[in-house]
């Protein structure tokens, strides 16, 4: 029996069991340092293991790691999906207060495998985005186009790397 001839025969309550299970065995290895949505956690995995990056604490304002010269980053990932093919990020706060370097995003496919990844100077960030009064946070799209602004890196072979390394 098949893995998705399975999945069908579970109840709803079994499947969102399983989906808990899941997710405690993906933080056991290391992989999420959450429970939540794994799409953050592994983007900042991803990012940490490819760049050499120090993850900062969870609770840090504006920025999710640090480089060896000082840089911060803000790291985002977009799942992308036959239902869903957003590439909006989620909301940036304190955008204007410059609290990262670079907006490292990645986009994955429906398997999480990666699509593409980038770094954007924060000045392209800002200069992308588009404010929302009644979240008080900026939205940005990572869009094919961004990765022609000036100043951004494309990072995804190094991403993919990691991916087939750690994770394959």
């Amino acid at each position: 029996m098949s893995i998705t001839t399975e999945i069908q025969s579970l109840s709803v309550r079994e499947l969102f069991a399983s989906f808990v299970a899941l997710l405690g065995e993906l933080r056991r290895r290391g992989v999420v340092r959450s429970t939540n949505n794994p799409v953050a956690d592994f983007s900042e995995l991803l990012f940490e293991k490819a760049l050499l990056l120090q993850l900062a604490p969870k609770s840090t304002k504006g920025y999710d790691a640090t480089d060896a010269h000082g840089r911060k980053y803000e790291i985002k990932g977009r799942r992308l999906t036959a239902h869903n093919g957003s590439r909006q990020l989620s909301a940036l706060r304190g955008l204007d207060q410059q609290h990262f370097t670079y907006l490292a995003g990645v986009l994955f496919r429906e398997d999480f495998s990666v699509l593409r990844a980038c770094l954007v100077p924060h000045e392209q960030v800002l200069a992308q985005s588009t404010y929302r009064k009644h979240t008080n946070s900026w939205i940005f799209q990572l869009r094919d186009g961004v990765w022609d602004l000036p100043g951004v890196m494309d990072v995804t072979p190094q991403l993919q790397e990691v991916e087939r390394v750690h994770f394959g």
